[in-house]
């Protein structure tokens, strides 16, 4: 599968994409608005960055306790019920004279849950077009949050100065409530990818097989904590520049829409792998200008490049999928997804809590001086021709495996072997996966 066209003519995956699209604008909508809330009845840049972005925070509770459910429960059953639930909590948050600590509660229920919605979706996305057309499929999903976070970021702008922030809460629920139904008309039935039933334990076990490989937690770390830490810088848009936050959202989200468009559908796939960490500096080095307090017009500017450095989370992906065993691909997202919001939280509070002490500008500098190191300290592992451990059937990675050139060649003599399984590669000319949803992050969709 190469082209979009096809893509699209694959009858399940429209209603899907049209679900993702529908939450994508809710969550993109809803987090302005609640941000501005908090920020007007507190002034605390902690507390506005948090309102956006901490509900990611919770995630890594669900992360430890539910994940295993990503794959046991019916796919379309789980993605109709987050979609109602988060609608519910973001009316509740909507209600007039709701005090900012009962906001935060809301937040902190619904993170666990939200926790299950990356594994279920992305797993029902790699059921519906099988392997050799996911990253493609994420790609669009990429894409489409990019377009979807501009035009929310511009309308949740327009509708908390005329609706206020309640109003557009409550617009961004029933677009909650419009993906439930999306997903519940336009979904097919289908049994949950493995048997038993979910448990604390059950999520334990399988984290600990998946972070067990050296190769996967290197891949984890550069997905979850480069990214997390420009989120930070971004948590800080609206104390940095009230009246013009919208406005760098949605460069942020033009910036990564050119990123995924670049990356997905015109470098060669072979090319891929040696810009994960080009990709994840250029996600960093821009936001050192905010040191300097930039015009508006610069800033902008920094911003949009900068978000093109998110499409480093396109072959990272892709490489993660290459290493996990197939039993493993929904729980595998799910980590992913809960890591990568989690991660996000911790950079909103981390840039929150450093501009509480300082200026919003120093603390986004600060936060993408450490993205670089963080980039730095992991781009060894990171390398094309870096070794790999090849997936046991266990999980647990204890085989050593050759380089990405050489597993090729060295796979059929594997092949005999009980313990180890070569490498699975991704074939064709296969494209791009965001932040969750943001998707990939909450900018960006989740």
């Amino acid at each position: 599968m190469r082209t979009y066209r096809q893509l699209f003519r694959i009858p399940e995956f429209t209603p899907f994409f049209l679900t993702s699209a529908l939450q994508v604008g809710a969550q993109t909508m809803s987090g302005l608005a609640l941000g501005h809330r908090v920020y007007a009845a507190t002034g605390s840049p902690l507390l506005s960055a948090l309102a956006m972005f901490g509900p990611a925070l919770a995630q890594v509770i669900g992360a430890a306790t539910l994940l295993s459910a990503a794959d046991r429960i019916p796919p379309r059953a789980a993605l109709t019920g987050l979609a109602l639930l988060l609608g519910l909590g973001t009316a509740v948050q909507a209600l007039p004279g709701l005090p900012v600590w009962a906001a935060f509660a809301v937040l902190l229920a619904l993170g666990p849950v939200s926790s299950l919605g990356g594994g279920v979706r992305y797993g029902l996305l790699h059921e519906i077009l099988a392997r050799e057309g996911y990253l493609l499929g994420r790609s669009v999903l990429n894409m489409s949050a990019g377009l979807l976070q501009i035009c929310g970021f511009a309308a949740g702008g327009v509708l908390v100065t005329v609706l206020s922030a309640r109003g557009t809460l409550l617009a961004g629920a029933a677009l909650y409530a419009a993906a439930a139904a999306v997903a519940r008309c336009g979904l097919g039935r289908r049994p949950p990818r493995a048997a038993g039933r979910p448990s604390v334990a059950d999520t334990w076990r399988n984290n600990a097989r998946l972070w067990s490989a050296g190769p996967r937690r290197t891949v984890y770390l550069a997905l979850w904590v480069p990214n997390g830490l420009i989120v930070g810088c971004e948590s800080l848009y609206v104390p940095y520049a009230p009246r013009h936050a919208g406005l760098l959202f949605a460069c942020g989200a033009l910036g990564m829409l050119a990123g995924d468009i670049l990356i997905g559908r015109y470098v060669p796939r072979r090319w891929r792998p040696r810009l994960c960490v080009p990709l994840c500096l250029l996600l960093a080095v821009p936001y050192l200008l905010f040191a300097v307090r930039p015009a508006l017009p610069l800033a902008l500017a920094a911003v949009l490049l900068a978000t093109v450095g998110y499409a480093a989370n396109l072959p990272l992906q892709e490489r993660l999928m290459s290493l996990t065993p197939d039993e493993l691909s929904g729980h595998a997202l799910g980590l992913h997804s809960s890591g990568m919001l989690t991660l996000q939280g911790v950079g909103a509070a981390l840039a929150g809590a450093v501009a509480e002490r300082t200026s919003p500008t120093t603390a986004m500098a600060a936060m993408a001086a450490a993205s670089v190191v963080v980039t730095i300290a992991l781009a060894p592992g990171l390398r094309p021709g870096a070794p790999e451990r090849r997936p046991t059937q266990d999980g647990d990675g204890d085989g050593t495996g050759d380089s990405d050139s050489d597993s090729d060649s060295n796979s059929n003599s594997n092949s005999n072997s009980n313990d180890i399984r070569p490498c699975r590669k991704m074939p064709g000319k296969l494209a791009p996966a965001q932040r969750e949803s943001p998707p990939s992050r909450p900018s960006a969709g989740a």
